[in-house]
């Protein structure tokens, strides 16, 4: 039997993995949403591109619902807390997710021409602003809130701080060189080219956003306080940083899933990073480090978590099986002439 300590580390380090398969699942399809009004040329490439995400947006957002769950099931106090002081941004991000849905959904259904536009614009704007908020909301929890003691004194204006706004843009910028990467590994024809040559770009504007994150990560932050204990943890920053050179390298070979696989790595051991950093804290307050939620302070009861760990062993593979099942059932290459668009 395993001790509610340990129970409880588990379910941080599930809580921190659920997060980190979201933000790196859903990193390439907000991707295409930016990419989509300035990637197409003609209705049959906006065919392709909606194939693109089509078959795997809703699932790739089940581990947003599941890494909610958790949080609330696994870790009440921090659910509260977060959902209180990442109030407004949350509230935007489901806005977002709600145009980002519908924009995909309805843009076919006429060919009106201003409704076409509008729900293209929905799917942009939509992924967009999930795409930079969740990046704002997650370099703040890295940074630290405002609250303390007394209460919570966060507000947009304070998360609106530079550290946030660089979590945000690099996030956008990991968004777009992945979703370029998957459109021109999953496409034929031009699109496939003008794909390449987004990422070509991407990838010099993420990796410069890349260094002056984790550059400000170093100086403004708490996070390295956990590396510096053990130096053998640089090990995973450093990875992150092999991963997204390696995208550079792969893409110029003209090996695209690779490179694909290798922005998804870097994104996810990013945010491994930042996780590492935090244990055993959940929520670092920036105005007062002893108001700090850690794990212990914030952890269900010993049997809510063993019965959750028992209902997570059975279904968590279920899920990896269903996904893995539809990118291979959905693997052919969308070609011009074959691409029937989003239904």
């Amino acid at each position: 039997m395993l001790s509610y300590d340990a129970l409880s580390i588990i379910w941080f380090a599930l809580w921190a993995l659920l997060w980190t398969v979201y933000f790196t699942l859903d990193g390439y399809t907000l991707g295409v949403g930016i990419l989509f009004p300035f990637l197409r040329r003609t209705e049959q490439e906006e065919k392709q591109l909606q194939e693109t995400v089509g078959p795997f947006w809703n699932g790739n957002e089940v581990w947003l619902i599941t890494a909610g769950g958790a949080t609330f099931a696994a870790f009440p106090l921090v659910y509260a807390e977060m959902f209180s002081t990442l109030y407004v941004p949350l509230f935007l991000i489901l806005f977002g997710l709600f145009f980002r849905a519908t924009g995909l959904e309805f843009m076919h259904k006429e060919n009106w021409g201003f409704w076409r536009w509008s729900w293209t614009w929905a799917f942009f704007g939509g992924s967009l602003a999930v795409a930079f908020l969740f990046g704002v909301a997650f370099a703040n929890m890295f940074y630290g809130l405002s609250f303390d003691q007394n209460g919570n004194h966060t507000s947009l204006a304070s998360l609106l701080n530079g550290y946030g706004i660089l979590g945000g843009l690099s996030f956008v910028a990991f968004a777009v060189l992945s979703g370029a990467l998957w459109t021109a590994h999953k496409v034929s024809g031009p699109l496939a080219a003008r794909a390449r040559r987004v990422a070509s770009v991407a990838w010099f504007v993420a990796l410069g956003l890349y260094g002056l994150f984790m550059a400000a990560t170093a100086n403004q932050t708490t996070i390295l306080k956990n590396y510096n204990a053990s130096p053998v943890l640089y090990v995973v920053p450093a990875l992150a940083l092999i991963a997204l050179l390696f995208v550079q390298w792969f893409e110029r070979r003209g090996r695209e899933l690779r490179a694909f696989l290798m922005a998804s790595a870097t994104i996810a051991l990013t945010m491994a990073t930042g996780f590492i950093g935090m244990f055993p804290r959940m929520l670092i307050s920036r105005l007062d480090p002893a108001a700090s939620i850690t794990l212990y302070e914030a952890r269900s009861s010993e049997l809510t978590l063993s019965v959750m760990f028992f209902v997570a062993a059975v279904f968590v593979p279920i899920v990896i099986g269903y996904q893995l099942w539809a990118y291979r059932k959905f693997r052919a290459k969308i070609t011009p002439e074959d691409a029937k668009g989003y239904h």
